[in-house]
This record gives structure tokens, sequence and C-alpha cells, in this order.
């Protein structure tokens, strides 16, 4: 019987073969998930950027009133805030939103205007979204420098891993144009439209595109090669030394 005629054992040579490349393939892309989980917060991190703003713009509609609405949106931030610590979580996150929303709160109430609630958020967004681009153009790809740490691979992406540098590039470019079309919806309706339009849109728009930008990085990093751990070189590197020296001394102390 020739091994055409033979019958297909799905336990055979070429299945297990291909085996290890698809659970290799799988693990990458499940540390890929991870680290843009932990750098972005999650699906708790989304809630907790809308829900603030959620919550001015749903007072401030019902009742117009500058100072219940920020006095609640700082609230609920400072809540989450504390949640957060209590759990445990990194302070980054933590605080992240409570500043944000703080400075929304102090501006809103200095210039007595409601949409100057949403002035500084919108501000940072446009800066961001110019550090995304110039740091794409200049080969510092903002991405990679938040990523890179997760991944532990820390910058060795730059010089030794060039197919990684770019999938970085491309992904800090898709965050930029992102950012930067979001900042050309809303900059116009901070001119022309009421406070609540603003804050509807505003909010309407905090999570697509967001969750937009991260799917972008992930299909580009799930394309791209695997990272250098550069700690566990270090750590074999130590090893090594380690090793070498203890030889060094065996073979001293047996030639003596």
């Amino acid at each position: 019987m020739t091994s055409i005629d033979k019958p297909t054992d799905h336990r055979s040579a070429a299945p297990d073969a291909d085996a290890p490349h698809s659970t290799t393939d799988a693990d990458a892309r499940a540390v890929t998930e991870a680290a843009l989980f932990e750098a972005f917060g999650g699906v708790r991190g989304m809630v907790e950027t809308v829900l603030p703003g959620l919550l001015f713009v749903t007072i401030y509609t019902i009742n117009a009133d500058l100072h219940v609405s920020a006095i609640a949106a700082l609230a609920v931030s400072l809540v989450l805030g504390i949640a957060r610590l209590v759990r445990r979580d990194t302070v980054k996150h933590a605080f992240s939103g409570v500043f944000g929303v703080a400075f929304g709160v102090v501006f809103a109430m200095m210039t007595g205007n409601a949409k100057d609630f949403y002035l500084p958020g919108m501000l940072y967004t446009l800066g961001l979204s110019l550090a995304y681009i110039l740091t794409a153009v200049a080969g510092v790809p903002l991405i990679g420098l938040i990523l890179g740490p997760i991944f532990k691979e820390n910058l060795s992406w730059r010089t030794r891993n060039p197919g990684r540098k770019k999938a970085y590039t491309r992904a800090s470019y898709a965050w930029g144009f992102i950012l930067l079309a979001k900042c050309a919806i809303l900059f116009p309706l901070y001119w022309w439209a009421d406070t609540t339009q603003l804050g509807w849109v505003l909010v309407s728009l905090k999570i697509p595109p967001f969750l937009l930008a991260v799917w972008l990085t992930w299909v580009f990093l799930a394309k791209a090669p695997a990272p250098i751990d550069v700690f566990a070189e270090m750590e074999a590197a130590e090893e090594a030394e380690k090793a070498a020296k203890a030889e060094k001394a065996a073979k001293e102390q047996g030639e003596s």
C-alpha cells in the first residue's frame, strides 16, 4: 500500500510538527492581548474613562447646574481611584482619571463656562495625537516606549528587532491619526455647539476610537516578530558569568 493509499491518522507526524508553531502563535497573541489590557486599563479602564464625563453631561442636561455636575463627576472619579488603590492596582490607573477630571472641574469653575470642563481633556488628546505622530516620524514610536517595558523588551526593538519597530511605528501612526480625527470633530463643536451637545458627542467618542486603535495595535503586533526578553538575557548572562567564575575557581583550586 502506498503512502497515498494509507488512511489518514490525526495523530500522525505532520500535525504534531505544526502544533508547536500554532501554540507559539497563540501564546504570542495571548501575551500581546494581556500587554494591551495592562497598558490601557482593560474594560474597567474604559468604564472609568467614560463614567465621569457621562455623569457630568447627564446632570447638566437635567438641571444646567455647573457646580453640581462638576462635583458629581469629580466625586465618582475619586471613588473609582480609591477603589483601584484598595485593590492594589497601579497608581497610574488609579489617579490618571482623577487628575483629568480635576483639571476639567477647576478650569470650568474658573471660567464659569461648562464647556470648559471638557477642554483640558481635548487639549490632552490633541497633544497626545501629535506625540504619537512625531515620535513615529522620529523613529522612536511612542507606543513602543509604552509597551516595551510591559513586553520586557525595553528599547531592544529599536536596534535589534526591526520588524517589531515597524509594527510599533505603524501602531503609533494609527493612534495619532485616530486621535487627530477625534479632535477634528470635537474642537469645532466646542465653538459651535452647546454644552450638552458637545458632552454627548464627546462621551460617544470615548470608546470607539480607543477600541479601533487598540485593535490595530494588536493586528500590527500579532504579525510582528516576538519581543526580545532583555531581562531574561541579563539573567542568563549573570548565570553564565557566575558559572565561568565557579569553573575558574575550581580549576585554580585543582591546579594548586
